[in-house]
């Protein structure tokens, strides 16, 4: 199977163009692929595929063979990809995910080729219903709380096309991401298990970002996570609309434009191609 190693914030990816090569089983092919010992090295598996209802299509599974409805992260590489590998030749496209389609437009480095991606990335979803989560409390979880071993958190909670969970700290760099962040993601709140973020805001412009990706674990980047820490910032009154997100392997301009829809702008990396026997 020919592929292509990318990155986005250093959230990785293999990614396989299935305009020309054919996947079977990619659930096993995720899990082969994505193993940093026996494998290629990444957090998952992205394929990116022809699509009736726009440019391209957009699937997405995690490192332990589960799917996804959405990679914010994955999204700007899809499109760097197609755009440098001539699958279109527009630098306004739309792409094809289980969480809608998304509109995307592509900005170019010195070489022509391109360097960051900016995403819309829609409206988040605050109804309890729509992330989902289970419970007869408020329709919006907004500074909620749970208790998880000897902590009590405040979670806020939002879907970006799949789930996530905020929680503010005061030292991100220093929290215990893997005792938590696993506990919360298959907590029987969550039907569908849930990405955590854990944030830390430096200014009123400025947060920083730990992810436990659900199916994944600690990942260097989520573009979906960061979205919904955009609207969770916003909603406890913690920032303006308007942030720059520090993650662990690179930065995110994020905001939470006036017609609703989340915004997020952000490298895309070509590291290397190959081939790979599966």
């Amino acid at each position: 199977m020919k592929f292509t190693k990318m990155q986005g914030a250093g959230n990785d990816y293999v990614y396989v163009n299935c305009f020309e090569e054919t996947v079977a089983d990619p659930r096993q092919v995720a899990i082969q692929v994505s193993n940093r010992n026996f494998g290629i090295g990444s957090d998952g598996l992205i394929l990116i595929m022809p699509s009736t209802t726009a440019d391209v299509r957009m699937r997405m599974f995690n490192s332990d063979g589960s799917e996804s409805e959405m990679c914010g992260n994955g999204i700007r590489c899809v499109a760097k990809y197609a755009f440098d590998h001539g699958i279109v030749s527009k630098k306004e496209i739309t792409a094809e995910t289980g969480a809608g389609i998304l509109a995307l437009r592509l900005i170019a480095g010195s070489d022509g080729k391109i360097a960051k991606v900016r995403v819309n990335m829609g409206p988040p979803r605050l109804a309890r219903s729509e992330i989902p989560m289970r419970g007869d409390a408020a329709p919006q979880v907004v500074g909620e709380q749970l208790t998880i071993l000897d902590r009590t958190f405040n979670i806020t909670c939002a879907s970006m096309g799949n789930p996530h969970c905020v929680i503010f700290v005061d030292d991100v760099a220093g929290f215990p991401v893997s005792t938590y962040g696993p506990l919360i993601e298959n907590h029987e709140l969550f039907p569908n298990r849930t990405n955590v973020e854990f944030v830390q805001i430096i200014s009123r412009t400025e947060v920083r970002q730990r992810t436990w990706e659900r199916g994944a674990g600690e990942t260097l980047a989520c573009g979906t996570g960061s979205s919904a820490v955009t609207a969770a910032c916003v909603l406890n009154g913690l920032t303006e609309k308007r942030i720059l997100n520090h993650l662990s392997g690179g930065d995110l301009e994020m905001e939470w434009a006036e017609d609703g829809n989340i915004y997020m702008t952000g490298p895309a990396v070509e590291v290397f191609s190959g081939e790979i026997m599966l």
